[in-house]
């Protein structure tokens, strides 16, 4: 027995579990060092968990985007970053237009709304362009042809919109209603009116893309294509028209993460959709890459995490400036997922047809 366990474990599966190990004591050692100095009252650990939960929300926003087109077409579309950062861009020249004829000051939330439906339009448009123009004609190439595709077409989009606006920082228009705190229970002022809002509205557009996916007749369709495209195709489903419902949902879904995400930090740049498409692939893979549900669960934990652990570990390692380090733990989490649990915290062993 002990000698069968010793040949199916290899020197490389030992040192991957001492670094695994290594890095727990470290969090561990962190967390207690953080929590015995008592430099932090329950307050601020509420305050930051909120943060990270509206976060997460945009993340998750993002990351159905890429979990969906995986899930159909088993393959990475790195250029779901730019369809996020394209809406909020296109939406940022609306919302000054409407600040400048005084009708944003007048009807902030109907001017919102406007911004919102503009935005989601164009990262639609553009994800539909892209699988008909990029991805379409290579749908029976290698998988490494559409994949190198897909970051040939993130680049063009980004200059595209460096070489037509520049690369100047835009900020949109503060809204007054949206300024403030609204009371919380356990929080030390409440909680900022801003992520009240993108929480509820990212749960809100999760909960009806649950719902589509799940209870209706197309997505239903959806899964079948996901599960055997052939098949699909033989029970009458029209594959290509699903493939194209697909990008509308993803495309829609970034555009409005992209305003929740300016009203969160005010301001769009023709790269802005580097870190978080960076961030909502990690979530994706993280939950489960192909399911809905594993996105959503991986981009909320993603964003608490990323909120907690500078304050949480880092601080009581002694860092100087712990909060700097909090985009790294997105790649570091995207390496552990990939070494310990490749297919994810929801996501199941694929067959070597679908892998």
């Amino acid at each position: 027995m002990l000698r069968r366990l010793l040949r199916r474990v290899s020197g490389t599966t030992v040192f991957m579990w001492l670094i695994g190990i290594a890095m727990l004591v470290v969090v561990v050692w962190g967390v207690y060092a953080t929590l015995s100095s008592g430099r932090y009252k329950a307050s601020d650990w509420i305050d930051l968990t909120v943060y990270g939960i509206a976060q997460g929300s945009v993340y998750a926003l993002i990351a159905l985007g890429y979990t969906l087109v995986y899930g159909i077409l088993r393959m990475i579309n790195f250029a779901h970053s730019e369809v996020f950062m394209s809406g909020p861009f296109i939406g940022y020249f609306v919302a000054m237009a409407l600040s400048q004829s005084g009708f944003f000051n007048r009807q902030p939330f109907v001017s919102l709304i406007i911004v919102l439906l503009v935005a989601m339009t164009v990262s639609t448009t553009i994800a539909v362009l892209l699988e008909r123009i990029a991805y379409r004609p290579l749908r029976r190439a290698p998988r490494l042809v559409p994949l190198i595709t897909a970051i040939g077409a993130s680049y063009f989009l980004q200059y595209t919109f460096l070489g037509l606006f520049g690369s100047g920082i835009k900020g949109y228009p503060e809204v007054a209603q949206l300024k403030g705190y609204w009371p919380f229970p356990g929080t030390s002022s409440g909680i900022l009116r801003t992520q009240a809002v993108v929480i509820v509205s990212a749960f809100v557009m999760l909960a009806i893309l649950y719902v589509f996916v799940q209870r209706t007749k197309t997505g239903k369709a959806m899964q079948a294509v996901s599960e055997d495209k052939d098949a699909a195709a033989l029970m009458g489903i029209d594959v290509d028209r699903i493939i194209v419902i697909t990008f509308v949902v993803g495309g829609a879904l970034a555009g409005a993460a992209g305003v929740l995400y300016a009203l969160l930090f005010k301001q769009v740049k023709f790269d802005m959709g580097f870190l978080p498409g960076i961030k909502a692939f990690t979530a994706a893979v993280l939950g489960g890459i192909g399911n809905v549900n594993g996105a959503m669960l991986g981009s909320l934990f993603l964003g608490i995490s990323e909120s907690l652990f500078p304050n949480l570990v880092l601080d009581g390692l002694g860092l100087p400036a712990p909060y700097q380090l909090k985009d790294a733990l997105a790649f570091i989490m995207l390496v552990a997922v990939l070494i310990f649990r490749p297919t994810g915290i929801l996501g199941e062993r694929l067959a070597v047809k679908k892998a």
